[in-house]
């Protein structure tokens, strides 16, 4: 069995056209996969990001979980990050500006503490000031109340601060920087 040689071409060409399309097929599918990747990714954690500007919080809930995608979807956020000036989503420069924005509103609620707790207070003394006897008895008790609950709801609030504000200041420093990848121990050798 002798196979005429231009059949054996036209098979060997067609072969080659065949391969060429299944590669360039297979491209075009890799890349609208990385595509539906990132664009997952920016719909995940851009409105996740937007909610950690007004409430660090969110931010301390997230990180996590974008640190854990980072790792799943290497070339997606690499591919992201190259569009942008930090490390999506929440780079150093979102890190320093939760932790500033963390203290800022600590600072706001302690000096309204403060003043809410000293006109409740001047408002029992000058009651006090008036009474006598069981009504000076129990405006004094009115107003040792008031201190133990003016000091034991800055306790809470504080150490909700302290809390927060030390896991703030533990991932600004593993950032490093505005592009700094994972901590060096969270890397594989």
């Amino acid at each position: 069995m002798n196979a005429d040689p231009s059949l054996t071409i036209a098979v060997t060409v067609l072969a080659a056209i065949c391969g060429g399309i299944g590669l360039l097929v297979v491209t075009l599918l890799r890349a609208r996969r990385r595509d539906a990747q990132i664009l997952e990714l920016l719909a995940t954690f851009g409105p996740v990001a937007e909610r950690a500007r007004s409430d660090p919080r969110v931010l301390l809930a997230w990180h996590p979980t974008a640190e854990a995608a980072r790792r799943t979807f290497p070339d997606a956020f690499a591919a992201i990050d190259q569009n942008g000036t930090n490390r999506f989503p929440f780079g150093a420069a979102q890190l320093e500006a939760a932790h500033a924005r963390w203290t800022t509103d600590w600072l706001a609620w302690e000096r309204n503490h403060d003043a809410e707790y000293r006109q409740k207070s001047e408002a029992i003394e000058a009651e006090l000031d008036r009474s006598t006897g069981a009504a000076s008895q129990a405006a004094r008790a009115r107003l040792e109340t008031l201190e133990r609950e003016k000091l034991e709801r800055y306790q809470r609030r504080y150490e909700e601060y302290v809390q927060t504000s030390r896991a703030l200041a533990t991932l600004t420093g593993e950032t490093g920087g505005p592009n700094a990848g994972p901590r060096a121990a969270d890397q594989a050798p």
